[in-house]
């Protein structure tokens, strides 16, 4: 469902067909440009052009290695996961509150149907042409807009299904990613804290050294002075 969600992200921002990068990409890193453009069946510089749109948006980024063998560079690919939930989630947001300002209209407002053309107008549109269809002058009828409603509403839901897909997915990569920086900061302490002691055990063995030295001192200016 993640995937196909991606998918249509994709197809929206590059253009149709190119949604079928995502499988190709998706969990995986550096995938090498030629395979990508073999598994498309497309050219090298169409597929370029695909994942130049998407790191435009910043959905996917690359690596270059030179072929030592060719001696030109070849990009590997890999998406960023959570940079494409993110769009996601801002995309079905604004796609939920269209479809509830679309909703609210079909709701409150009255529309007008020309059953010969099939063109729908508003009650304002109506009017403003004497309730005439303008393409073949046949009389406007009152539309029915229990389905539109109904057809709304549901694409609503699947939209919020949607949506809540996607949050789910966004907060496991985001505990995952606080675990992580968690695993490092307590390395980070632990290694600081071997500082700390590293450095107080040499300080003390400073010490020590330097008291011992002090000692000797002092023995041999008794010595010397008891000789004398």
């Amino acid at each position: 469902m993640l995937v196909k969600l991606l998918n249509n992200l994709v197809e929206e921002l590059a253009g149709q067909e190119t949604g079928r990068i995502v499988p190709i990409l998706f969990d995986k890193r550096d995938v090498n440009e030629f395979i990508i453009a073999k598994k498309m069946d497309l050219t090298i510089n169409q597929v370029r052009n695909i994942l130049y749109k998407l790191s435009a948006e910043g959905l996917v980024t690359f690596i270059r290695k030179k072929d030592k063998r060719k001696g030109w560079y070849i990009y590997y690919w890999t998406i960023k996961t959570e940079k494409c939930l993110i769009k996601l989630e801002q995309t079905l947001k604004k796609k939920i509150e269209d479809l509830n300002e679309l909703l609210k209209n079909r709701e409150t407002k009255r529309f007008y149907v020309c059953k010969s053309c099939g063109v729908e107008v508003t009650e304002e549109k109506a009017l403003e042409n004497g309730f005439s269809c303008e393409e073949c002058a046949e009389v406007y009828e009152l539309a029915d807009n229990s389905g539109a409603i109904k057809d709304t509403k549901a694409k609503i839901t699947r939209t919020e299904k949607d949506l809540e897909l996607v949050l789910g997915e966004l907060n496991k990569i985001q505990e995952k990613e606080t675990k992580k920086r968690t695993k490092e900061r307590k390395k980070e302490e632990k290694e600081i804290e071997k500082k700390k002691e590293i450095i107080k055990a040499a300080k003390a063995a400073a010490k020590a050294k330097l008291k011992k030295i002090s000692k000797k001192k002092i023995v041999k200016k008794t010595v010397k002075k008891k000789k004398k």
